[in-house]
């Protein structure tokens, strides 16, 4: 079974994902290395193909994912939205990956993440729902889309929102970094294996031959360690965290944190403030507005509003921020921003506007249920249609 495929990867190297078969194993490769592995159209158009097909292949058994060189994902391809900024060529890309999002999550499959390095935004978004995620000492996790302009997309406003107490809110208003001891704590991945062990792992993986969940399981555990988040970590300042990011606004959240990091011992505070200061003062209160609804929202509710903020994002409905972030960020790289508006005086209105549904043909066509469970893709929606 494996050497056809093996061939065909062989034909293809550069592709941007390889798919390769093992067995009753199915293993999806991220491969942009050079890129830390950003999330293009290509990407999400073949990893959508490959994971419709696996579901519906009764010899796949097992599905993994993994990331080729020193990084699983860093998200979005930011220099792609920078260069559709003047139409809506990203349109697609933005409609797939929320699509993919949505099966990701109710995959039927077992699937295994393993995630050695960098894993941020879209990137986390195929780890954390996964049954099984496998992190390393070298993996960092992050959400920072707020300080580029961007809300906390691809089905953060459903796995934030369900985070312990507010550390959803603090991780996605101030792009705060976790690494792997921190994630396992917080229920972003499942289990500590170290680098070194990860190969090894995935052979062991590759012939296990079956997709029951303890015997996966009980692999893993073969060469996973159990881990604590170290004394300093933020997941031990979680009754301040609570404390300040309950607050109902962004102003609220910001004087409760200012007012925390003036007391002794919390020293911490001031850094991640000034983070939080650099950030589009629209970004963060449409992300916060997202992840608070998204309390309340099921996974479907929360893919098409965050498909509807993006869109209109990268419209520039309210604000041309996300472009103004990105030139900061990896165009000019000059790190200095100008926001638009630069204060936290945005009009309420603004964010509604954000907000507001689109109608019914034009929102995300996320699967009604198990029957036509593929349905809703890019091409059948009015938006291939025109674009055809």
């Amino acid at each position: 079974m494996a050497e056809p495929e093996q061939q065909q990867q062989q034909a293809n190297p550069d592709e941007v994902v390889l798919g390769q078969e093992t067995g009753g194993a199915r293993v999806a490769i991220l491969n942009r290395p050079r890129q830390l592995n950003v999330i293009s159209d290509r990407v999400v158009y073949l990893l959508a193909q490959f994971l419709e097909s696996w579901e519906k292949d009764e010899d796949a058994k097992l599905v993994i994912f993994k990331g080729a060189g020193r990084a699983f994902s860093a998200g979005g391809d930011l220099k792609m939205f920078y260069e559709g900024k003047s139409d809506d060529s990203c349109l697609e890309v933005v409609y797939r990956m929320y699509w993919l999002c949505y099966h990701i999550h109710t995959y039927k499959k077992t699937a295994v993440a393993l995630v050695n390095g960098l894993v941020m935004g879209g990137g986390a978004a195929m780890v954390a729902p996964l049954k099984f995620a496998v992190v390393t000492e070298k993996t960092v996790f992050a959400t920072p889309e707020a300080s580029v302009g961007l809300h906390t997309d691809c089905s953060f406003s459903y796995i934030h929102s369900r985070l312990p107490g507010y550390l959803g809110e603090y991780l996605a208003l101030t792009g705060a970094r976790l690494n792997a001891k921190e994630m396992i704590a917080a229920g972003l991945a499942t289990h500590f294996v170290p680098s070194e062990k990860l190969e090894e792992l995935e052979k062991c993986l590759l012939n296990l031959n079956t997709g029951d969940e303890s015997a996966v399981r009980a692999a893993i555990e073969e060469f996973s360690t159990d881990v604590q988040p170290d004394e300093d970590s933020i997941l031990n300042k979680l009754p301040t965290i609570n404390k300040c990011f309950s607050a109902e606004t962004i102003e609220d959240i910001i004087k409760a944190f200012e007012s925390e990091g003036s007391i002794d011992g919390n020293q911490w505070i001031a850094t991640v403030l000034k983070g939080m200061r650099r950030s589009s003062p629209t970004s963060l209160k449409m992300t916060l507005r997202s992840i608070r609804e998204g309390r309340k929202q099921s996974l479907p509710e929360c893919l098409k509003k965050e498909f509807r903020l993006t869109m209109n994002t990268l419209r520039s409905v309210v604000t041309g921020d996300v472009y103004e972030g990105i030139r900061a960020l990896s165009i000019d790289k000059d790190n200095a921003p100008k926001w638009s508006p630069a204060t936290l005086e945005v009009k309420n209105e603004d964010i509604d506007r954000l907000f507001e549904p689109f109608s019914s043909e034009k929102e995300l066509q996320v699967p009604s249920d198990d029957s036509n469970r593929w349905s809703g893709k890019f091409e059948h929606t009015v938006y291939g249609r025109t674009s055809e």
